[in-house]
């Protein structure tokens, strides 16, 4: 059948598609620009199943490239514009990606990985004039440009045509891709969600969060499907948020609970500047909301539009929370999403029938995740035959509905991001001051969890938090340095060795109902 987008400029080609800044652009120019980089991305060796990394803050030329990817049967590669050189290259090569697209902006990010990716063909970059552009990268506009504006055909490749790779962090500290085919039984799952939340053809989606998440992309998603019109915020501003509900009547957005904080918290005098009262369907979700949080909102922003959704990059939605029930069922994510089944099993592998027992959470559902993309091990440590986890602990009350009240797995949340210790303690243990680390999450009030490490030293060894931070920063990505760190003369450990993180947490979260 042909392309959504196709079908939709073909229809009402007239109808704003995307808007950033003072730039509309139509549904049929949005579709003409699309062809031409999908016809520019096959002149770069892009088939049908080939891995295609891109690198970018949100744009309209981001926006306008997932759908030329889709165009060409790519697999889409999503990376993380706040990683490392080191993170980048790492995934640019495990993905086996032959053509990367970058946003000139993430020039000095990426530059030192060319030499450590020799899969990749080509490296291509946007959002510049060709002046700008780095001497090893093409100048994608440049190509596309001057191409046919017509519909491309994907050219012959590999059975997983038309996928997406989502890589997360992993336990064993290396980022591990998960890899989602695009499949019927995937898309009718979908569609149950959209009927539940009710999106419609006229609604307006504000990219409130970075798009190289599963979040905000894959709701971006529905709302295209749907042949919605997208608003794209390239860097959060909570006041400026609120001005582009009111001038483009924006119906629906995905956030964390970050920067929903900041727009609730922005004094009443410059909240009652904007008129937001077109928001009708505001998904939270990339890390547990606060009670406190969803009461500020529903006071300040409005009654009736609040959803909550909990899932994950590879699960997808799992759980809804409804407008209606976000008052009486606080703490709550909500009871099972259609088409998913969800099913707690306790520590022996039984499953849990009792409401308010604890027990770890497995789900079974066409939306979720195919395998990890070279790491197919991992993928099956996690099933319990066709039921799979991620690691979370809950328990469920007398109606149904579900509570997040641990994680299984060692797993930080901070800012919506997730962060896995373990990558963070091998860089640490690599300071020649640090003979042991633990890394966990405690409590915060803006980021929901930061990232806390506790150190031992060697010796006659010692160095500053500061020393220790900047240590991280030449490896890591930003939001992975440790926030704080103490120092212990042994860390915990269990008979076999592991460390005893719960007994290190146990005092930064003992005055909370859940530990995380």
């Amino acid at each position: 059948m042909p392309d959504l987008l196709t079908m939709y400029a073909a229809a009402d080609p007239d109808k704003p598609g995307v808007i950033e800044g003072g730039t509309v652009l139509s549904y049929g120019e949005f579709e003409a620009r699309a062809n031409q980089v999908a016809a520019a991305l096959q002149d770069l060796g892009v088939k049908a199943g080939t891995k295609l990394v891109w690198c970018a803050q949100n744009s309209t030329e981001v926006v306008v490239l997932i759908n030329a990817a889709r165009k060409t049967g790519a697999i889409a590669v999503p990376l993380n514009y706040r990683l490392s050189t080191e993170e980048a290259a790492y995934v640019i090569d495990n993905s086996d990606a032959t053509v990367v697209l970058f946003d000139v902006e993430q020039t000095g990010q990426l530059e030192g990985a060319v030499a450590q990716c020799p899969k990749v063909t080509e490296w291509a970059s946007f959002h510049c004039d060709a002046s700008a552009s780095p001497s090893w990268a093409t100048h994608l506009p440049s190509i596309a440009d001057g191409l046919p504006t017509t519909e491309v055909e994907p050219l012959e490749g590999t059975e997983d045509a038309g996928g997406t790779m989502i890589y997360t962090s992993g336990t064993t500290g290396k980022p591990k891709g998960a890899l989602r085919k695009g499949r019927a039984d995937a898309a009718a799952s979908g569609g149950a969600l959209v009927q539940l939340i009710g999106y419609e053809p006229g609604d307006v989606y504000l990219t409130t969060g970075p798009l190289y998440h599963s979040g905000p992309l894959g709701f971006m998603g529905i709302v295209q499907l749907m042949g919605g019109t997208i608003v794209v915020q390239r860097h959060f501003d909570a006041e400026e948020w609120l001005r582009l509900i009111q001038d483009h009547k924006v119906t629906t957005t995905f956030s964390a609970p970050t920067p929903l904080r900041r727009v609730v918290d922005l004094p009443e005098e410059v909240r009652a500047k904007y008129d937001y009262s077109s928001m009708k369907r505001f998904v939270a979700n990339a890390a547990p909301w606060p009670f406190e949080l969803k009461r500020k909102y529903v006071e300040r922003l409005g009654d009736g539009s609040l959803w909550e959704v909990y899932g994950s990059t590879e699960l997808g939605v799992n759980t809804v929370l409804k407008p209606e029930d976000q008052m009486r069922k606080p703490g709550s994510c909500g009871q099972a999403a259609p088409m998913v089944e969800v099913a707690l099993f306790d520590e022996e592998g039984n499953r849990v029938e009792k409401p308010m027992e604890p027990g770890e959470l497995f789900v079974r559902s066409a939306g979720a995740f195919d395998t990890y993309y070279k790491a197919e091990e991992k993928y099956e440590e996690n099933k319990r035959g066709d039921w799979i986890t991620v690691g979370d602990i809950a328990y469920f009350d007398d109606e149904g509905f579900f509570y997040i009240c641990d994680r299984k797995n060692d797993m930080i949340i901070s800012g919506g991001m997730n962060i896995y210790p373990a990558e963070i303690e091998a860089v640490l243990v690599a300071h020649p001051a640090i003979a042991d680390a633990a890394v966990f999450g405690v409590p915060s009030d803006e980021w929901g969890e930061s990232v806390h490490a506790t150190i031992t030293e060697y010796e006659g060894q010692s160095a500053t938090d500061e020393e220790i931070q900047q240590f991280c920063r030449d490896h890591l990505a930003s939001y992975k340095i440790p926030r704080s760190i103490d120092r212990m003369e042994e860390i915990p450990r269990s008979a076999s060795g592991k460390v005893l993180k719960k007994e290190l947490r146990a005092p930064y979260w003992a005055d909370r109902q859940t530990n995380v």
